[in-house]
Parts: C-alpha cells; structure tokens; sequence
C-alpha cells in the first residue's frame, strides 16, 4: 500500500489544486464529472466554497508547520480569494448564505420560488470555511473570525427555534436529523480552534448532550430519531434507517471535541469504538464488501412504512433512501477509513483492528482513480463508476483530502498503529 501521505500529494492535491481554482473570477470549481475529467457545470455551489476555503486553508497549515511537502502559497491565494467571494457574492442581506452562484458569482434560486437560502447547511460550511482562514491568519485586514462566529451562533440558534431547511436532504416534520448536532459539533471545533471562544465551546457541549440523550439507543446511532410521537412513526422508514458513514465521521468530531469540552461521555475512546463497530457491523455490505449508504436498523435495505403525499408521492427523504440505499459513496469510505484508523490507535481494540483493515484494504482497491487522480467518488452496489448525482452536481474536494490530512499527519508522527 502506498503511504498516506504519497497519496495525497501525488494524487489528491494536484487534482484539486491543478483543477479546482478560479483563478479570474475567485472561488473553486467542482461541477467535474465522476471521472474527473470533464467540468459539466460553471456554477458553485455555497457549501463546497466553504469546504474548499477550509481545506485550502488546513493544506496551507500543513505546509507551514513543515510536515506536508507542497508549496502553500496557491492554497493561501485560493483560501483567501474563495472566502472573499463568498463573503462577496453568497451572503444575503439577513446574513444567510445562498445555495448556489453562477460561476459569476450571481445568487440563483436551485429551485424557482424556493428562496435563495435553502439550508442550513449551507451556513454551516460558509463558517466553517471563514475559520480555516482565520486560523491561516494570511488575511489580517478581514475579520474573518467575527464573521465565522456570528454565522455560526446564527445557525445553531435557528435550529434551536426550528424548523429550518436542510436542502438536500429535508428531514420531515416529527423526526431530528443527527446531522445537525453533528455538524453543530464539527464546524464547533474547528471555529474554537481559530478562536478559542468559550460560547462556541458551550454550543459544541450542548450538541454533544443532545446527541447523547436523543439519538443514540446504547451504541446504535439513530439518523432520524422520533422527536414527536404525534408527528413522526416510529415505525416509519424514517424512523429505522440509519447511515453508518454520519455516525463513522462524527465520532473523530467527538474525539476532537475533547480539545474544546473536555471531558464527556461521548469523548470516551473505548465508547466511540463501541458505536463504531455497530455501524460497521450493520452498515457492511456482506455480498460485495464495502460500507451502504443507508441500512435499515437491523441492517440490510431500510425498511418500514414509507410516507405517501397527497399527490401519491413518496415522501422526498424516503425516495432518496429508498433508490440509493446501495451506493458506495466516496465520503463514507474516507470518513471511515479515518475513524478506524484513529480509534485502532487510540484503543488497541482487536475488533476494529480488524475493520480497519477491511475498509482501509476495500476502499483504497475501489476508488482510487490512478496517478495524478483524485478519487471516482460515487461507486453502485458493487463498486461500479456511476454517474447519478449524489446531494450536489459537484464532484466534492473535502471528505477525502481532509481525512487524507489526518491519516497523512499521523502517519508521518509514527501514531498510527500497524
């Protein structure tokens, strides 16, 4: 196998950083096909101008703090101008972020008469993004870090009063989505390590408590918890799918939460292993190997009562689940591949040893593209290229370069255990 870090500066990196900038007009292309090869769209969507801002900016840390050998100097113009733009052209006049932008920059409605802000998510990353350039302190003239946090403190204090859009994926009325406490924790940790702000250390415990007392069952993350019994049915597909890659990436969130929280149940190594090897155990699939995108409770295809609209129409959450349940998807496997390898480390447990090697081995012999390639991200049953969208048109520069980031540095510190 070849290192980690010979990955991502051989392949990752220059894809992204050979492909990815808007040098003219500022931010980052990623409306690339499947493959890589062919940019099938100018527009840029808002989420992934956030992500690539934070990366650009972690990649340049990297560079500076001497243990990643590329030069940082695009990544620093890249993160710079890609937050600018952003900040330019995305952010609405009630501080929200839009979802998408022509290539130009012009805010556009993803679905006519639906607004311009559609998700929350979306904020998320735009604050998570102005962090990473803050902490890269390459531009000193803007306050990038006043302006992450506010973001922030909005998104977290929207859900609290509820509901609030979560384009593309619309959690329906009754029901929580884990996703929020969990981007609530992650998008935390990187802004207090910008800031060192106790109120955002404050709004990543009240996450993590969330997440303890309302979507976990002992070790089984729950995706879409019932929150209230008089609109959600606990019986509903809803209710008993679950997506082993949300749970596998949040629990590196939880370990890195440690650094802003301190101590808490869900910071406990031994207690993240634990729910990792239920989602791993009911998230692999037994036929081809490699982990689904959805699985039902017991594991296997989800299953349970499927909503119907007036019209006769499934329920939108519960057609994507239904018709995708069976993908392999580039972000499960890196998130995955990062989890494994850093709770192995920190726990010595032989149980995920063993999945380690067994997600690390089937993703790196399923994705990979080939030298100077990023990854072919989305992947059917079998592991076959597919060329359906998958949440964004885009082909996604985070998941993977971040957890390369993280497997590369530890590689590198002798921290990995064989």
């Amino acid at each position: 196998m070849a290192s980690y870090l010979s990955q991502l500066t051989d392949d990752i990196l220059p894809f992204w950083i050979g492909n990815g900038p808007d040098w003219d007009r500022g931010g980052v292309r990623t409306c690339w096909d499947n493959l890589g090869e062919h940019l099938v769209s100018d527009d840029k969507y808002t989420w992934s101008q956030g992500r690539w801002a934070w990366l650009a900016s972690a990649v340049a840390l990297a560079a500076r703090d001497g243990w990643l050998p590329v030069d940082p100097d695009p990544w620093i113009r890249t993160a710079v101008a890609t937050a600018h733009h952003v900040a330019d052209h995305a952010i609405l006049p009630d501080g929200t972020a839009a979802y998408v932008t022509t290539g130009a920059g012009e805010a556009y409605e993803p679905t006519p008469g639906d607004g311009l802000h559609t998700s929350i998510f979306v904020d998320f990353f735009v604050a998570m993004g102005w962090a990473g350039v803050a902490r890269l302190g390459a531009d000193p003239q803007t306050d990038w870090a006043g302006r992450a946090t506010a973001l922030y403190l909005s998104a977290v204090d929207r859900i609290a009063a509820g509901p609030v859009r979560t384009d593309p994926y619309p959690v329906p009325a009754g029901y929580g989505s884990w996703a929020l406490p969990m981007i609530t924790i992650g998008v935390g940790n990187e802004l207090f390590a910008a800031t060192g702000d106790p109120v955002v250390a404050e709004r990543v415990r009240a996450a993590m408590d969330d997440l303890a007392e309302h979507y976990l069952r002992g070790d089984d993350g729950i995706e879409m918890p019932v929150l209230d019994p008089e609109l959600a049915d606990p019986d509903s597909l809803h209710a008993r799918h679950r997506t082993p890659g949300h749970v596998l990436e949040c629990l590196w969130f939880l370990d890195d939460a440690r650094a802003v929280v301190g101590d808490h149940p869900l910071t406990d190594p031994k207690r993240l292993t634990a729910i990792a090897l239920r989602s791993l155990e009911i998230g692999w699939d037994p036929q081809y190997g490699g982990l689904l995108r959805y699985v039902d409770a017991s594991g296997g295809e989800p299953s349970g009562v499927v909503p119907v609209g007036d019209n006769n129409e499934l329920d939108p959450y519960a057609q994507l689940v239904a018709q995708t349940w069976g993908t392999k998807l580039w972000w499960i496997h890196s998130e995955a591949v990062w989890t494994c390898e850093l709770l192995a480390a920190r726990t010595g447990d032989p149980e995920i040893v063993v999945w380690r090697d067994r997600v690390r081995d089937w993703t790196l012999n399923t994705f990979p593209a080939g030298p100077g390639m990023e990854w072919i991200q989305n992947r059917d049953r079998s592991g076959q290229p597919i060329t359906q969208t998958v949440a964004l048109p885009v082909k996604d520069p985070m998941h993977i370069a971040r957890a390369w980031l993280r497997l590369a540095e530890s590689e590198q510190r002798g921290e990995l255990r064989p």
